[in-house]
């Protein structure tokens, strides 16, 4: 057994691997890399894990059912791998483990509760029939460019408490850090470079806002003046703290539910008797969201870091310092847990998936996120109940989170 202090000293190549963010050799070989790009890759996912529990691949391995990865999540001898997301300092609390990580969720795990998410639905309906009324009366529009992104872009600022006529330089920021619609084209270098200019920007953006609001005396009413004001254990926020707390939830509020809508959109485009019964029974959506954030998975993947040895529950042997990368995708159609998992059930029950992570890093947003998805899709059907993706187009699929960003849609 390794040592895990020794680990937490020694392992080099796991955290410059984890400054790549997860990158993952084992979805670079071509017909895998082809089928996440496509528009439903699930068949792929489940014949790996048909053939083995794990993949490996260049020193990283793969898990890919479900018992293996809730295991993982929860074990103390794992650290989260991917650390440096919207920040140059771990970020806030993604990139912590252990009793600081448990600190910070114990501050912020309130402020996103569905109780106090739900007030903001009528918000959401109506940004989302606004920007609809832009559009609809062309009888087409790219779903995702103007709809699907722009739109929990705009409430998660509002939340915030910034300008929305500032939204330009948050979808730069977060594009620069994700670098994900051409993943495949960009070199490590590169991807290096675009993230430290994306957080000189965020850091400077915020240094900005921040001293304006100090020196106004007046924090505000809102999420950026609650992190001014807050305490954790005894003692307010630093401004550095603040600033590694606010680059991950931008990422995390300008991206996956614009991902997530594209997908489900996507998914009843090509599907109409499916969002037939949703029109017959709107009460279904919460169901529906569940059932699509299984089989669609927008977030795709994670990533952890061995700390000491390790024997997963399906037998295979992990060494310390092992990079392992935790497939959502793949988990959510495991068939040990999903009947009949290719199916989409819009009334599965149960539906034990983990489209929002599990174990200690278990999405903080995931309240904001469901509500803010089944407001939207009720909203877009009540506005546009028959639609189709545009003849001609073979919609093709960005990496991680997963997403249609050429998405146009007709009526």
């Amino acid at each position: 057994m390794t040592d895990v202090q020794d680990v937490k000293d020694d392992n080099a190549a796991a955290r410059a691997r984890s400054a790549a963010y997860g990158i993952n050799p084992a979805w670079g070989e071509p017909d895998r890399a082809k089928a996440r790009a496509s528009i439903e890759p699930m068949e792929m996912y489940l014949g790996l894990q048909a053939e083995a529990p794990i993949v490996r691949d260049d020193g990283h391995v793969t898990l890919l059912r479900m018992e293996d990865i809730l295991w993982v999540n929860k074990h103390r001898d794992v650290e989260q791998a991917t650390k440096f997301l919207g920040s140059s300092r771990p970020a806030i609390p993604l990139g912590l483990d252990g009793p600081e990580h448990t600190k910070y969720r114990r501050l912020l795990d309130p402020v996103f509760t569905a109780k106090r998410v739900a007030p903001l639905a009528d918000s959401v309906r109506d940004l989302a029939n606004e920007m609809i009324d832009g559009f609809i009366a062309d009888g087409e529009v790219d779903a995702y460019t103007d709809w699907c992104e722009p739109l929990p872009s705009t409430i998660f600022l509002r939340i915030m408490g910034l300008p929305e006529e500032d939204l330009p330089g948050f979808l730069n920021f977060k594009n620069l850090t994700l670098t994900n619609s051409a993943v495949e084209a960009v070199t490590l270098e590169q991807r290096t470079a675009m993230r430290a200019e994306a957080v000189e920007w965020i850091h400077g953006y915020f240094n900005d806002d921040l001293d304006r609001r100090e020196k106004s005396g007046d924090p505000g009413d809102n999420m950026l003046g609650w992190l001014m004001t807050t305490e954790v254990d005894g003692h307010k926020l630093n401004r550095e703290e603040i600033l590694d707390i606010l680059g991950l939830l931008i990422i995390a509020g300008l991206d996956t539910v614009a991902a997530s809508l594209a997908d489900f959109l996507s998914y009843f485009a090509r599907f109409p008797e499916q969002r037939q019964t949703m029109l017959d029974n709107p009460a279904l959506w919460p169901n529906a969201v569940e059932e699509l954030m299984r089989y669609e998975s927008p977030v795709t993947d994670g990533s952890r870091i061995a700390l000491t040895d390790l024997e997963l529950p399906c037998g295979e042997k992990i060494k310390a310092g092992t990079t392992m990368h935790i497939s959502w995708s793949s988990a959510n159609l495991d068939p040990a847990v999903f009947p009949n998992p290719l199916e989409v059930d819009l009334n599965r029950t149960p539906n034990k998936h983990i489209g929002f992570a599990s174990g200690w890093h278990r999405c903080l947003g995931s309240h904001l996120a469901r509500m803010e998805m089944v407001v939207a899709m009720q909203a877009w059907h009540d506005r546009i109940p028959n639609y189709r993706i545009k003849d001609g187009v073979e919609l093709v699929y960005s990496g991680n989170p997963r997403a249609p960003h050429h998405f146009p849609l007709v009526w």
